[in-house]
C-alpha cells in the first residue's frame, strides 16, 4: 500500500433507482441508492444514520421492511440487516430491475420476466425462493404494484403498454389489460380502493379502476415528457403528484379534474420517485441530478414549496480546494453549481447562493440553469478576511468577469470585477493576495489587472513595454500567483513566457521562456518554488528569486490535469489522464509514491495538515478522499512506496468502506477482541529512553488524589439534615409506637450495612477482607505478572473510590500478636512492589507519583512499624531517586537552553 489509501466518497445523495420509504414508530426512514451502496436518511431533517457496505455491482432496485434492507445488484439480490450482509438471493439468471415488499415476502421481477418469490423471515433456514411466476414471452416488465386489499396479488406493467394481473400464491394470471398503446413506465395504488395510478411513457396519466376496467380520469403532459413517478395525496385531499423526465413536477386535482401547479424547476434531470407521506402533506421527490428534496403544502393557494433538501453535484467537478483547516471543501462542478463539502459532517454541505435565482427565472420566464453563473474554471480563495469582506472570487467559462463570494454568509458577493480592456475577453486566472485584499485576474488576452476585494475597484494593471498591444503576455494568461509578503507577482502565459512584477509598483523585475507551452502552474508561497506544467508533458519547479530551474520530473504519460504542493512544501503532487497520482519528493529530488486508478482524475487538494487527499474523476459527481497513511503510521517508510518503474493499482473509495477493507479489519478486530489490557493501544512501540510518559487523564483527577481531605472539608455540610415534618404522600410508611413516622427507604438498609461494617472493623473482624474488585485486579497482576490491568482498573476509579479502597487496608488492631500473618499487610506489600515496577517502567508517571502520595498519607505509619515494608519502601525510594535524576536532568538542561536562547541578541 502507498501512501495514500481510499477513505471515503462525499457529495453523493441518490442515483436514478427509486427510493424505498418505510415508518418505524413516529419516525420516517428513507432508503437510497449510491451507486454500489446505499444509504438511509430521517426524513424530520434528512440526517445520514446509516450508510450500507460496497456491493460488486451497482444497486438496481431497493427494498426496505424495519431493519432489512433489499438491494438488487446484477442478476442478485443482497440482503442485509441493519449494516450486515445477512444474505444472497441468486436464483435469477438475468439483471433483476424491481423489488417489491408483498407482506412477509419479498418479490423480484428481471428483465426476463421471471418473478421470484422470497421470504425474508425465515432467511436462516433457507435462501431458496418460496415461488416462481413466468411472465409470457411478449411480455416486457416495466413495474410492479400490489393493490390495497387484493390479497397475494399484484399488477405488472410492461414495456409493450399492457397490464397484468397475477394471483402470486396460485401463479396464475387473472386478467390482462389492455393498456394504453404506450409503455407503461409507473403503477402506483390510490386510497380508493379498485383505483391505481398508470403513467405512460407517452407523457399520459391515466386514473383506471380495475375492478371494473374503466378509466376514471386521465390527464395529459406530454410537453413535460414521460411520466416517469406518481404518487397519491392520503391526508384528504384529492391530488395526485406527477413527475416527468424534464424534472417537472405536475400537481393534478382529481375532484376538479385539472391540473393545480406546477413545479417547473424541481429538479435538473429525469424525476425517479414521488412520495406522498402518510396522513401528511408533505411530497418527497428524488431524481438522477443528485438530489432529495421534501415539499410542503401549506401555502394560502395550495401550492407546495420547498421544505428541505439534500443535494450534491449533478455533473462532475471542474476544481477542489480544501477550506478551513481541512475541515471543508470548496468545489465547482459543471452543472454551474459552487458548494462547500464538509468533511467531518455531511449535512453541513450547502452549496452557495447566487442571490434569489428562483425568483429572477420566475420573472424573466426563464430556466434556472439560464440564471446561473456559468461553470467555474478556476477560483482562488483566503481564509484571513473571511470575516470582513468576500474572500473567494471565481472565474467562469467564456465570461469577461470574475465573481466574488462571501463564505462567512456564503452567498455571491456584491461586487462584479470586469478588467478595463478595449477586447473584452474571457478571464482564465485568478489569485488572492496573502493579506486577502487584492484579487489578480488574467484575460484570455494577456491582460492582468489587480481589483481591491473590499470595494471591487481597479487597482491598476501590469504592462509589458514589449508586448505588442501593451498587455502582460502576447496570448492567454494561463497562471498567477502571489508571495506572502506582496513583494511580487508570478504570470503565466501559454505561450511559455513566465513574469516576474513588482506587486505593488506593476513594474515587470524578470522574465525567463519555458520553451513549451504552458499548461498549469502552481506556486508555494514558504519556499518560493513555482511549479509549471507543460505539454511536453515534463514539470520543472524554479526558483523565483533565484531565477533558475532546480527541479525536473518525468513520468507522466499523458495529459498532466492538475498538481499541489503539500503545505511544508517537500511534495509536489501530480494527477494525469493516464489514470496516475505521482507524489514527488522535492527535496530528494526523485518520486515516492505513484498509484494508478481506474478513472482519472480530474482535479486534487491536499488538507493542510497533510492527513486527507481530495480527488475529482471523469464523469464522477462526488469528491474522494484518501487518508495519508504516513500521518498516523508512526513512522514512514517510503523506501516500501512505489517507484518510477512501479505503480500501485489502486480501487476508488466508496461511500460505504469496503468488505476486506483494512478500515473493516481493523474495526472487526476491535469489535471481536476480548477486553483486554488497552493502556498500550495509544502507546509506541518503544519508548524513548531517559523520558517518562504520562497517563494522559484529566488533570482534576490526579490533582484531587493529592488535595482529597481540603476537598473533603470544603464539601463539608454546615449543619445536618433535618427531617421531614410531614412525609410525601407517595412514600410507604409504618407507623411506630412512639407515633414517628418510619419510611421504608433503602437508607434505612444502608445505614445498616454501615452499622454493621462499622462494629466489625472497630471489633478488629479484618483476618478475612472481603473480595473487593481492587484486591482481586492486585492479586491477578501479581499471579500474572503484568500491572497493565490494574493500571487500567485504578485509572477508571474517582478519586474518593480510590482512597476508599486504600483505607480499606488500614491496620486497625495494631496490638494483635500475629501481626505479620494479616492480609492488610500482604496487601500493602504488593502495593509497594507495584509501585516499584510502574515508576521502573516510567509509565503514568503523574498518575502514580499522586497515588504513592495518598497511599503514603494512609499507611506510612504502618510501614514504618514493619521491617518487611521499610526494605520494600527503601527499594522504591531508591528507584524514584535514580528515576528522577534523569528527568530533573532534562528539565535543568531544557532550562538552560530556553533562558540562553531568550536572554540572546540575534
Amino acid at each position: 500500500m502507498g501512501i495514500f489509501e481510499p477513505f471515503r466518497a462525499i457529495g453523493y445523495i441518490t442515483t436514478n433507482v427509486p427510493f424505498s420509504v418505510q415508518r418505524l414508530g413516529t419516525e420516517t426512514f428513507v432508503t437510497v441508492s449510491v451507486g454500489k451502496a446505499w444509504q438511509i436518511y430521517n426524513c424530520a431533517k434528512l440526517s445520514l444514520v446509516l450508510v450500507g457496505p460496497q456491493l460488486p455491482k451497482k444497486i438496481r432496485a431497493l427494498a426496505s421492511y424495519r431493519e432489512y434492507t433489499f438491494a438488487a445488484n446484477g442478476s442478485s439480490i443482497a440482503v442485509f440487516k441493519r449494516a450486515h450482509q445477512v444474505a444472497t438471493w441468486s436464483r435469477h439468471g438475468a439483471k433483476v430491475n424491481h423489488l417489491l415488499l408483498f407482506g412477509a415476502h419479498i418479490l423480484s421481477v428481471d428483465v426476463e420476466g421471471n418473478i421470484f418469490t422470497w421470504a425474508f423471515k425465515e432467511i436462516d433456514k433457507s435462501l431458496a425462493p418460496v415461488g416462481h411466476v413466468m411472465l409470457e414471452d411478449n411480455f416486457t416488465p416495466s413495474c410492479i404494484m400490489h393493490p390495497d386489499t387484493y390479497l397475494n396479488k399484484v399488477i405488472v406493467g410492461s414495456q409493450e403498454g399492457s397490464l397484468q394481473l397475477w394471483n402470486i400464491s396460485t401463479r396464475k394470471k387473472l386478467y390482462e389489460f389492455k393498456g394504453w398503446k404506450s409503455s407503461i413506465s409507473c403503477c402506483v395504488s390510490s386510497p380508493a380502493l379498485d383505483v391505481v395510478g398508470i403513467g405512460c411513457a407517452d407523457g399520459k396519466i391515466h386514473v383506471h379502476n380495475i375492478r371494473y376496467d374503466e378509466e376514471i380520469v386521465s390527464f395529459s403532459h406530454s410537453t413535460r415528457g414521460a411520466v416517469t413517478a406518481l404518487s397519491f395525496r392520503t391526508d384528504g385531499q384529492p391530488l395526485l403528484a406527477s413527475g416527468g423526465s424534464s424534472g417537472v413536477i405536475s400537481i393534478w386535482n382529481l375532484e376538479k379534474r385539472r391540473l393545480q401547479s406546477i413545479i417547473r424547476e424541481a429538479h435538473d434531470c429525469s424525476i425517479t420517485s414521488l412520495y406522498f407521506f402518510a396522513n401528511e402533506p408533505v411530497l418527497m421527490s428524488s431524481s438522477m441530478d443528485n438530489s432529495l428534496k421534501m415539499w410542503i403544502f401549506d401555502t394560502s393557494d395550495g401550492d407546495p414549496r420547498l421544505l428541505r433538501f439534500r443535494s450534491g453535484h449533478s455533473a462532475p467537478p471542474l476544481c477542489i480546494k480544501f477550506y478551513a483547516n481541512g475541515r471543508h471543501i470548496l468545489s465547482a462542478g459543471q452543472d454551474r453549481a459552487f458548494r462547500l463539502f464538509s468533511v467531518i459532517q455531511d449535512q453541513q454541505s450547502r452549496e452557495l447562493s447566487q442571490r434569489h435565482v428562483s425568483k429572477r427565472a420566475k420573472k424573466l420566464r426563464l430556466k434556472e440553469e439560464e440564471i446561473k453563473l456559468k461553470p467555474v474554471i478556476a477560483f482562488d480563495v483566503a481564509e484571513i478576511r473571511q470575516r470582513d469582506w468576500c474572500n473567494v472570487v471565481t472565474c467562469h467559462r467564456d465570461t469577461a468577469q470574475a465573481y466574488v463570494w462571501r463564505l462567512q454568509n456564503f452567498v455571491l458577493g456584491e461586487h462584479i470585477l470586469t478588467p478595463c480592456t478595449e477586447d473584452q475577453t474571457p478571464v482564465k486566472a485568478c489569485t488572492i493576495s496573502a493579506c486577502g485584499n487584492f484579487a489578480i485576474l488574467g484575460t484570455a488576452g494577456g491582460w492582468i489587472e489587480r481589483f481591491n476585494l473590499q470595494s471591487g475597484i481597479s487597482r491598476g494593471s501590469y504592462l509589458d513595454a514589449l508586448e505588442g498591444k501593451g498587455a502582460a503576455h502576447d496570448g492567454e494568461v494561463i497562471g498567477l500567483a502571489c508571495d506572502s509578503t506582496n513583494t511580487i507577482m508570478v504570470s503565466a502565459g501559454y505561450h511559455g513566457d513566465i513574469k516576474v512584477w513588482d506587486f505593488k509598483g506593476r513594474e515587470l523585475k524578470s522574465r525567463w521562456e519555458i520553451g513549451n507551452s504552458l499548461v498549469k502552474i502552481v506556486y508555494h508561497r514558504v519556499n518560493g518554488l513555482l511549479a509549471t506544467v507543460a505539454d511536453d508533458l515534463v514539470i520543472r519547479l524554479y526558483d523565483v528569486i533565484a531565477l533558475r530551474m532546480v527541479r525536473k520530473f518525468e513520468g507522466h504519460t499523458d495529459r498532466i490535469t492538475d498538481m499541489c504542493f503539500s503545505e511544508d512544501g517537500k511534495w509536489l503532487l501530480t494527477s494525469s489522464m493516464d489514470g496516475s497520482l505521482r507524489i514527488w519528493d522535492v527535496i530528494l529530488a526523485r518520486q515516492i509514491d505513484a498509484m494508478q486508478v481506474d478513472v482519472s482524475i480530474t482535479a486534487l487538494s491536499l488538507s493542510p495538515n497533510m492527513d486527507v487527499l481530495a480527488t475529482t474523476h471523469v464523469d464522477q459527481n462526488g469528491v474522494y478522499l484518501w487518508v495519508n497513511r504516513a500521518m498516523f503510521s508512526g513512522s514512514a517508510n517510503f523506501e516500501s512506496y512505489g517507484s518510477r518503474n512501479e505503480i500501485l493499482s489502486v480501487k476508488l473509495p466508496s461511500v460505504a468502506p469496503v468488505e476486506g477493507s483494512p478500515e473493516n479489519d481493523s474495526e472487526k478486530t476491535i469489535l471481536d477482541a476480548p477486553l483486554q489490557d488497552t493502556s498500550h493501544s495509544t502507546k509506541l512501540d518503544k519508548q524513548i529512553p531517559d523520558l517518562v510518559t504520562l497517563s494522559l487523564l484529566p488533570k482534576s483527577q490526579w490533582q484531587s488524589l493529592i488535595n482529597l481531605d481540603i476537598i473533603k472539608a470544603r464539601n463539608k455540610p454546615i449543619e445536618p439534615p433535618k427531617k421531614p415534618e410531614r412525609a410525601p404522600f407517595f412514600l410507604p410508611s409504618i407507623p411506630s409506637l412512639s407515633g414517628e413516622i418510619l419510611f421504608k427507604s433503602g437508607e434505612s438498609a444502608d445505614k445498616e450495612k454501615d452499622t454493621q461494617a462499622g462494629e466489625a472493623l472497630s471489633n478488629g473482624k479484618k483476618s478475612d477482607l472481603p473480595p473487593s474488585q481492587f484486591l482481586q485486579y492486585l492479586q491477578s497482576s501479581v499471579d500474572v505478572g503484568n500491572f497493565s490491568a490494574f493500571t487500567d482498573y485504578i485509572k477508571s476509579l474517582s478519586p474518593s473510590a480510590l482512597d476508599m479502597e486504600l483505607r480499606m487496608l488500614q491496620v486497625i488492631d495494631d496490638d494483635d500478636q500475629e501481626m505479620d500473618k494479616r492480609p492488610e499487610l500482604y496487601f500493602i506489600e504488593l502495593l509497594l512492589d507495584y509501585f516499584v515496577h510502574e515508576i521502573s517502567c516510567r509509565n503514568n508517571f503523574e498518575f502514580i507519583q499522586a497515588v504513592i502520595r495518598l497511599f503514603l498519607k494512609i499507611h506510612g505509619e504502618t510501614i514504618r512499624c514493619q521491617s518487611k515494608l521499610q526494605d520494600k519502601a527503601r527499594k522504591l525510594l531508591e528507584v524514584q531517586s535514580a528515576v528522577w535524576q534523569r528527568v530533573d536532568k532534562l528539565f535543568q538542561s531544557t532550562r538552560c537552553m530556553v533562558t540562553f536562547l531568550s536572554n540572546s541578541q540575534f
